[in-house]
């Protein structure tokens, strides 16, 4: 039987800690599985693990729901610390992205733009994101 690591049970990890372990599977002294692994490799890890998602979902399985979200941030986490070590982006740039695309592209929320309805909040999402798109084609 393969032994625990120490207080692996009982330890309470953070979101820190958790980039700590996916850059420590990737070190030189990691796992080889994981140091192997490439975008490309992972392509299918994070399809199957969307499915799970959905899976749990639709069988309103919280405790597999809360365990799949994790299989799918393992695989954001994995992509993101391998185009850190290829000084492409880091989890850092990542969730700034997102956090600036949510608030940028709910003004109504987070500006002064008022919307009276979901349908309201949804046409002026996609408003926005077509002016970003347009924008960034330029």
């Amino acid at each position: 039987m393969p032994n625990k690591a120490p207080d692996s049970e009982n330890k309470k990890y953070t979101y820190e800690d958790f980039l700590d372990i996916i850059a420590k599977l990737r070190a030189p002294d990691g796992c080889p599985w994981d140091r192997k692994q490439t975008h490309e490799s992972l392509k299918e890890c994070l399809v199957e693990e969307s499915g799970e998602v959905i899976e749990a979902i639709n069988n309103k399985d919280d405790a597999n729901l809360c365990e799949e979200l994790g299989d799918v941030l393992l695989q954001v986490v994995m992509h993101a610390q391998i185009a850190a070590e290829e000084g492409r982006f880091t989890m850092d740039d990542v969730v700034q992205g997102v956090s600036e695309k949510m608030v940028r592209r709910h003004p109504h929320v987070f500006g002064d733009i008022k919307v009276s309805s979901v349908e309201e909040g949804l046409d002026l999402w996609n408003a926005i994101k077509a002016k970003e798109k347009e924008n960034a084609g330029k």
